[in-house]
């Protein structure tokens, strides 16, 4: 695959920053190193590197003017939305132009017809479902960072969030994108109808991290709001327990919504940040959703109530809903969502992992989890997407302490190694990024790595769109470059 030199560390002086001056006037430019640093990293703090400049584009148009003066002065450049990515998806691994899209935030069009809305890139996606209040309608995919994380940046990374298990992943969303493609051309893929003719291009953009192209508009689908709902919470003494009950509800043909898992330490966080009332001795609990026609959810609740009982657990509160915005439904579901904000409380750094294993293998992965904080001497927490075997172990260490990031990058491999010899992924959600390069090989065969890097060189053909991301140089993990650092610095 091509490479794409390091820019000039003289980038910033250069007549590339005059002329995006020019474009976007000087307050869309940043290209200080007291400003850049702000950018040294996403959500992934483990790796970090400057970008040389930092812009701010408000429409596709001036996204592809910004393309095209980095492709006329051969400089690398990356798209980032709010920086929650948890992989390094938008470390701009060599330097070069941060492209910045959180000045594109409207929400241009909703259809409620034809159940469609057509938003900006930067758009946070708690905002569209604000916008989407009183309709009937709403946007399905919900990750964890809602509240600060954009659709563009769900588009890069396939995200998807607790109600994705009965929902589906923000790809069976989206029925069409414009995106800037790497030699600053401004195309679109899809389109407001629900089925487009031809080969599923969207589907092969959705999920592509910012290697084929800067996402600028996104066309997503709109699902009806639920009649009503009841959301559970299982309290069990041990986490294998509970997991063992995930099992169960699915095995009994029940399919809810969200089935999310929380262990002690989370418990414990979480409840001394938002005092929801979580039970702080147990072991687990899970929230569990159910929704659809209300006069069948009793039934169904009472159903998931006895395979909770027949697996040592037991339900502890059970909230009736007609709406998700009901004062209770929102409190439990703000405990679950802001648990990753909660765990600073117990460490001043975390790295949040996102394997993915067969839901009959949770209670293995659990244990296994075990036996590496202790061989490793890191603490794991979990909070995770438990109805579809998706795992957010996280794993808490000091980043100022080099011997500490080392061990907890061993304890992440070591788990991530063991999802896929159970048969999983390295990730559910949250990308390769820079991040799990080097799993790569070990997830997919040489000739798989080599259709892959076909399919990046055909769209990104210079790669300097996004470099040195997802796919690993060669079939191999990816030597560094040298603008790259590890923290601490």
């Amino acid at each position: 695959m091509a490479t794409t030199a390091a820019p000039s560390t003289s980038l910033a002086s250069t007549t590339l920053v005059a002329e995006l001056s020019s474009l976007l006037g000087d307050e869309g430019v940043l290209h200080r190193r007291d400003e850049l640093v702000v950018y040294e990293c996403d959500g992934y703090v483990v790796e970090k590197a400057v970008p040389d400049v930092v812009v701010f584009p408000n429409s596709a148009e001036q996204v592809a003017e910004i393309v095209k003066l980095c492709n006329r002065h051969d400089v690398p450049f990356v798209p980032r939305g709010a920086g929650t990515s948890l992989a390094g998806g938008t470390l701009p691994v060599g330097g070069g132009v941060m492209i910045s899209l959180t000045k594109m935030k409207r929400v241009l069009e909703i259809d409620t017809r034809d159940r469609y809305a057509i938003v900006e890139a930067g758009v946070v996606n708690v905002w569209l479902s604000r916008a989407l209040a009183g309709t009937g309608l709403h946007f399905a995919p919900d990750p964890s960072s809602q509240t600060a994380c954009t659709i563009g940046g769900n588009v890069a990374t396939n995200a998807g969030g607790p109600h994705t298990l009965k929902y589906g992943v923000t790809v069976n969303h989206i029925r069409g994108v414009e995106y800037v493609t790497p030699e600053g051309e401004i195309v679109q893929l899809g389109g407001v109808v629900e089925d487009q003719p031809g080969f599923d291009l969207t589907g092969l953009f959705v999920g592509s991290e910012g290697t084929f192209g800067i996402v600028t508009k996104v066309i997503v689908n709109l699902c009806r709001d639920p009649e009503a709902g009841r959301t559970l919470l299982a309290v069990f003494d041990t986490v294998e327990h509970s997991v063992e009950a995930v099992s169960g509800i699915v095995a009994a043909g029940i399919v809810p919504a969200a089935l999310e898992m929380i262990d002690n330490l989370m418990i414990r966080a979480v409840e001394a940040a938002f005092k929801f009332g979580f039970p702080v001795d147990a072991g687990a609990v899970l929230i569990i959703e159910i929704d659809g026609v209300d006069a069948g959810l009793d039934h169904e609740a009472q159903a998931v109530s006895e395979i909770v009982q027949a697996h040592h657990g037991k339900v502890e509160k059970a909230i009736a809903w007609r709406t998700r915005e009901e004062p209770e439904y929102k409190a439990i579901w703000k405990s679950r969502k802001m648990a990753f904000g909660a765990i600073g409380r117990v460490s001043p750094t975390f790295c949040t992992q996102d394997g993915v294993v067969p839901r009959t293998a949770l209670p293995h992965i659990l244990r296994f989890m075990e036996g590496v904080s202790e061989r490793t001497n890191i603490r794991i927490a979990n909070v995770f997407h438990a109805g579809d075997g998706n795992l957010h172990p996280i794993i808490l260490f000091d980043e100022q302490d080099p011997d500490q990031v080392r061990r907890a990058l061993q304890a992440s491999h070591e788990i991530l190694d063991e999802c896929i010899r159970l048969g999983g992924s390295v990730t559910g959600e949250h990308g390769i990024g820079v991040e799990k390069l080097a799993m790569m090989p070990k997830l997919f065969s040489a000739d798989d790595l080599e259709a892959m890097a076909s399919v990046h060189d055909a769209l990104n053909r210079e790669n300097r769109c996004s470099p040195h991301k997802k796919i690993p140089t060669g079939g191999h993990c990816i030597e560094r470059s040298s603008p790259g650092r590890r923290a601490p610095a």
